[in-house]
């Protein structure tokens, strides 16, 4: 018997329906703060989850609207490659210091105030390009630190705090729910600010944009006060990630590799592509029709994803998308140019969503799923991020030291491409964890 007749959806169902795919999941444990199972399901997200969300929404779209013309910005002061890539390595650097720093903060203190102070550092750092202008490319030092204290401080208690409001039943949803405002947000975000930076006069836009996105910051740092205060809970411990890689069957082991192998991709694209863009086409106006393409098509395929991608799915699903996020890069061996690059963006979004939300999801899973490995997400999540942030070290080194010897398209393209394949070695490294993700799923009814 049908369990209820033909209704209206209400808006949010609605919403919820598309966050999750359009189908249900199994009924999942309800993880305690001590890392502990209630027993009951819980699938819908909180009103602090959705607060949470929020204040990401505000974050990627401040960071949308800025973040995509901060290279190009500096670039167009001075055209240098190795100046940018040093740019990256000082915020990687700083990020993944402050990161293990603050850990103690966020786990002995409260943790909304360092997610506040990093929305806070976030409008320093726009606050500071405004103040140096064109003298910003030699203060690269100054405004690198800034800008990783602020990706520090946010992103950890971000992830803290997002680990403490979901669990293994609504992870995939928030997740989905993050990369459709992300989507969002790069879609509409970096082609407004395209179109105002072409539309004014010598750097007037960027000074414009870059004010625009200090005001979203602050709005950030007000909304997040509506966050509750978090309990602090234990002593923070300073090498407690590392601890784990000694402990016999260990999930870490593999998966500090795996993320490793995440961060050499990471390292690169975050800036290049958007710099490529802009050199091919010497037009902002192009970079934000880029952006505004791309993002469109990472919003229907996180639908989508979400919509099909169950949990005994995810083992090749997240091949397929690894595989193919590398393969787009192929065209560029072609010809760079705007055609071939806006093929590699479209496809990369379209693939993304398969490769992502099975590995951001299981990696918080494991740390959830016993009471002791609960006790110290502080700990692990500064440790995913310090391994994060040393394969993008990796990656832009290699990068500097490439580019200062040669930018010829073929040397560049063949760093694109090792570097761009990581995602397979990735997928090869938790594949173990995503079999056991197929061995738990319920087996479809028959």
């Amino acid at each position: 018997m049908r369990e209820q007749t033909k209704r209206r959806w209400s808006v949010r169902e609605w919403a919820d329906r598309i966050s999750s795919g359009g189908h249900s999941t199994s009924p999942a444990r309800k993880e305690e703060p001590g890392g502990k199972p209630t027993g009951k399901p819980k699938e819908k997200l909180s009103r602090q989850a959705l607060l949470l969300l929020a204040v990401n929404g505000l974050f990627a779209a401040a960071n949308a609207l800025s973040g995509t013309f901060v290279n190009v910005y500096i670039w167009k002061i001075k055209n240098d490659f190795t100046l940018i890539g040093w740019f990256a390595v000082m915020h990687q650097v700083t990020m993944a210091l402050t990161f293990w720093l603050a850990g103690k903060w966020v786990k002995e203190h409260n943790k909304m105030n360092a997610l506040r102070v990093g929305v806070a550092f976030s409008a320093l750092f726009y606050g500071l390009v405004l103040l140096l202008g064109t003298q910003a490319a030699s203060y690269i030092p100054l405004i690198g630190f800034v800008q990783g204290i602020s990706s520090g401080l946010f992103w950890l208690s971000f992830n803290v705090v997002y680990f403490e409001v979901t669990d293994p039943g609504n992870r995939d949803r928030f997740n989905g729910w993050a990369g459709l405002l992300g989507s969002f947000a790069g879609m509409i975000a970096p082609w407004v600010s395209g179109l105002v930076i072409t539309r004014m006069e010598d750097t007037s836009g960027y000074r414009l944009i870059f004010s625009v996105s200090l005001g979203v910051f602050i709005l950030g740092a007000v909304l997040s006060f509506f966050l509750h205060k978090r309990k602090a809970q234990g002593k923070y411990d300073w090498l407690g990630g590392f601890r784990s890689l000694r402990e016999p069957g260990s999930p870490w082991k593999t998966v500090s590799l795996a993320m490793i192998a995440q961060g050499l991709r990471e390292g690169i694209f975050g800036f290049m592509i958007a710099l490529l863009v802009y050199i091919s086409t010497q037009n902002e106006m192009k970079l934000g029709s880029f952006s505004l393409v791309t993002s469109a098509v990472a919003l229907c395929s996180f639908w989508f994803v979400g919509r099909l991608l169950k949990p005994r799915y995810r083992k090749w699903g997240m091949f397929v998308g690894a595989v193919m996020m590398s393969a787009v890069i192929l065209p560029l061996f072609w010809q760079v140019n705007y055609g071939t690059l806006l093929a590699f963006g479209i496809g990369t979004a379209l693939f993304f969503p398969l490769y992502t939300i099975p590995g951001v999801s299981i990696v918080f899973d494991i740390i959830g799923q016993t009471d002791e490995s609960a006790k110290q997400r502080v700990e692990f999540v500064v440790f995913r991020e310090l391994c994060l942030n040393t394969g993008r070290f990796i990656g832009t080194i290699a990068f500097i030291i490439v580019i200062s010897r040669s930018t010829a398209p073929l040397v560049v393209n063949t760093l694109l491409l090792i570097f761009g394949s990581s995602p397979i070695l990735v997928w090869w490294l938790m594949r173990g964890r995503l079999e056991q993700e197929i061995n738990r799923s319920p087996k479809p009814a028959v």
